[in-house]
């Protein structure tokens, strides 16, 4: 009878099913069950001790408003500092304040034209501090691009590549969720082509460069190669430079963070299929009977088919089962919430 509760808790489309209320004679949580809530529980704590994993690590991370900010100053500081010793870096020049800021977008993202030199000692060890500096700030800001300036478009890409299908609320978010990496990646993709098209067709109109030189420029700024035999060299396209040199760059590196999402998930799906579709054995049923008791559970086979997966491994398993005995504080086999009571004021 259990195995068949867990097999149908486990099947179940709502996502709240485990935590639905157990009935009046089924007041302990056995093992092999997951454990609803009991209404003398304790309620998540606000200091952030009781958040899941996923939120906990989210807090840990930096905020897109503070990589923002920290992007501000260290342009705020580059355009000062090298605005300073613009006397000491070679080059055409434009205006001081664009050429500082230019020097510093270039530096940053690696390009290095070689269109400003920096020839003085000091000017080149200031460029070596801010490139090492820049190049962390860019990878920390390409994560927070991921997540804010691509994930919004994402519903917007499902309608329109499922426009005549007829699907609640619910289903397109899950379709949304399952296809998650690959709408991510048609949404670069296209911010990629608008990119290189407006910066080729800027240097051909405003830098008046050939349409085969404007497109040789611009493949070698957002690979970083910077030949530097073709460049921004006017007022106005050094101002079109800063802006388009780091927003271009920034969305190569994503458009192959997502190409490799895409071929990893792949081959884990090939992994998963291959798991699911294979025949099981006599060895395997031996392997997936955790308890020894020569037969196999619902929550067994699931766990043994998470082990195949790679989605779990026996250390977790062994963790896992340390934390049950150190919550079974009267050697039951089960967990009340008396146990979580008594282990929780033993601590």
């Amino acid at each position: 009878m259990s195995d068949n509760n867990i097999q149908r808790a486990l099947l179940a489309d709502n996502p709240n099913a485990l935590q639905r209320k157990p009935s009046e004679g089924a007041r302990r949580f056995r093992r092999s069950r997951s454990a609803p809530r009991s209404e003398t529980a304790e309620k998540p704590q606000e200091n952030g001790s009781w958040l899941p994993a996923k939120e906990l690590f989210k807090e840990m991370r930096p905020s897109f408003r503070m990589v923002g900010f920290l992007l501000f100053a260290y342009l705020l500081v580059g355009v000062v500092v090298f605005y300073l010793v613009m006397d000491q870096i070679s080059g055409k020049r434009t205006n001081r304040v664009l050429d500082a800021l230019y020097f510093c977008i270039v530096t940053m993202t690696s390009v290095g034209y070689g269109d400003l030199v920096p020839n003085s000692d000091t000017t080149k060890l200031l460029a070596s501090v801010f490139v090492f500096t820049g190049m962390a700030l860019i990878a920390l800001f390409v994560s927070k691009a991921a997540d804010y300036l691509v994930e919004k478009q994402e519903v917007l890409f499902y309608k329109a590549l499922h426009m005549n299908m007829k699907s609640g609320e619910t289903k397109m978010l899950r379709r949304i969720e399952t296809n998650k990496t690959k709408y991510k990646f048609y949404t670069v993709a296209l911010l990629l082509v608008t990119t290189i098209v407006v910066g080729t067709v800027f240097l051909w109109k405003i830098e008046k460069l050939s349409l085969v030189d404007s497109f040789y420029c611009v493949c070698a700024t957002i690979t970083t190669l910077g030949y530097g035999d073709k460049s921004f060299s006017s007022k106005l396209g050094r101002t079109f430079a800063v802006f388009w040199i780091i927003t271009s760059t920034i969305i190569l590196a994503l458009f192959f963070m997502y190409l490799a999402e895409i071929y990893t998930e792949r081959r884990q799906k090939m992994l998963a299929k291959w798991v699911l579709t294979r025949r099981m054995t006599t060895m395997d049923l031996e392997a997936a009977d955790l308890d020894n008791d020569r037969r196999v559970g619902a929550a067994e086979f699931v766990v043994y088919k998470l082990k195949e997966l790679g989605k779990i491994n026996q250390e977790d398993i062994s963790s896992f089962l340390e934390e049950f005995n150190k919550l079974d504080v009267d050697h039951s086999g089960t967990l009340s919430a008396y146990d979580l009571t008594m282990a929780q004021s033993g601590q």
